[in-house]
């Protein structure tokens, strides 16, 4: 197993490689994406991005792919600093907002999509994350849910807002969409957009050496905003990894959200997922609750054993990458900053225990 680091867009600078080497990591995984365009959010503090109805700002150029030059160019910077580059984690909606929607640019979106894996695999990145969602991440709350009242997020219910024409996976894709809301379709149609999206992007992706990793769903919902979700409950990933057997058919493992799910149990889960060797990598948070109702909370306090987790995947022969994800913030001049280094040097320690 290796320790990891997750890092925004604008976060990708010889600062915040200093500190993700400071804190112990080896690897990364970066977002692409620039989910803090809402007015909401701030790059200063960038704990997570919020939104709420509106969603978390406008999603970006649908003409400009992430090129080969583009990625060489941040990988050499990556490697300066003695880290890797592990992962890129998630797509632009600019970029598959027809895919997820099964709209006339689907072909065209698809072809670009594939060039992209292409530019990834040719740039020496194993792993690109994705959130199969038309809702993304919603319907969260945030209060001072961890120890010491610690700011972090959570759920509190269920939201059944539907989501305006011009957005999907809670960004703006099309300022200028006409007056109303996403049509509501049912969860067999949302898997055979799946089905689609892997029978396409699995070939090119296992030509180019890259892995695609599923997110389960974040909040792991039957729906939210009126939209159904794929990978809610654990058996579900199951679902996903048998609708290809492609070994670039991989889970992007979140142990919070699969916690948070009404059934099944997370070791259950790492144990069945580790041992079919399907999982590219972790996000390694803690929680309290099931949904509708349950917080974020450090790694130390929640319901998740952590380190039984690891130990699981120990036994497993994992050797992939854990990254924190994200962490309650901590009351300092830098609350980002300081509940990562927190989480990572737990996560450190607890994986030192584990060598022989």
């Amino acid at each position: 197993m290796k320790l990891g680091f997750g890092l925004y867009k604008h976060m990708l600078n010889d600062d915040h490689y200093k500190f993700a080497k400071q804190c112990g990591a080896t690897h990364l995984v970066v977002h692409m994406v620039d989910y803090f365009g809402h007015e909401k959010n701030d790059k200063s503090n960038a704990n997570q991005p919020i939104g709420e109805e509106e969603g978390w700002g406008k999603a970006g150029d649908p003409n400009k792919l992430w090129s080969l030059e583009e990625l060489l160019t941040i990988k050499k910077e990556i490697n300066s600093h003695g880290l890797e580059w592990e992962a890129i984690e998630n797509f632009d909606p600019a970029h598959w907002h027809d895919i997820l929607l099964d709209g006339p640019k689907k072909e065209e979106q698809m072809s670009n999509l594939k060039q992209l894996i292409q530019n990834v695999g040719a740039a020496g990145i194993p792993i690109f994350g994705y959130n199969f969602s038309l809702a993304g991440v919603a319907a969260r709350t945030q209060g001072e849910y961890a120890r010491g009242a610690a700011v972090s997020v959570g759920m509190d219910g269920g939201d059944d807002t539907p989501i305006p024409n011009g957005m999907v996976w809670n960004m703006v894709y099309d300022e200028n969409a006409p007056q109303g809301t996403m049509l509501k379709i049912d969860h067999e149609t949302l898997w055979n957009r799946l089905q689609y999206f892997l029978d396409e992007i699995l070939p090119i992706a296992e030509e180019a050496g890259v892995k695609m990793a599923a997110h389960p769903d974040d909040p792991p919902m039957p729906y939210v905003r009126n939209t159904p979700r794929l990978v809610y409950q654990p058996n579900l990933y199951q679902k996903l990894i048998d609708m290809n057997s492609s070994p670039a058919n991989n889970l992007e493992f979140c142990l919070g959200s699969i916690a948070e799910m009404t059934e099944g149990n997370v070791y259950d889960a790492t144990d069945s997922y580790s041992k079919q060797g399907r999982i590219g990598y972790i996000h390694f948070r803690n929680i309290v609750g099931k949904v509708p109702q349950y917080q974020e909370v450090f790694v130390d306090e929640g319901d998740i054993d952590m380190f039984k987790v690891l130990k699981i995947l120990k036994k497993n022969n994992f050797e992939g990458v854990l990254i924190p994800d994200h962490t309650p913030q901590m009351t300092c001049d830098a609350p980002w900053y300081a509940g990562m280094a927190y989480v990572m040097g737990y996560m450190k320690a607890a994986m030192s225990l584990l060598e022989p």
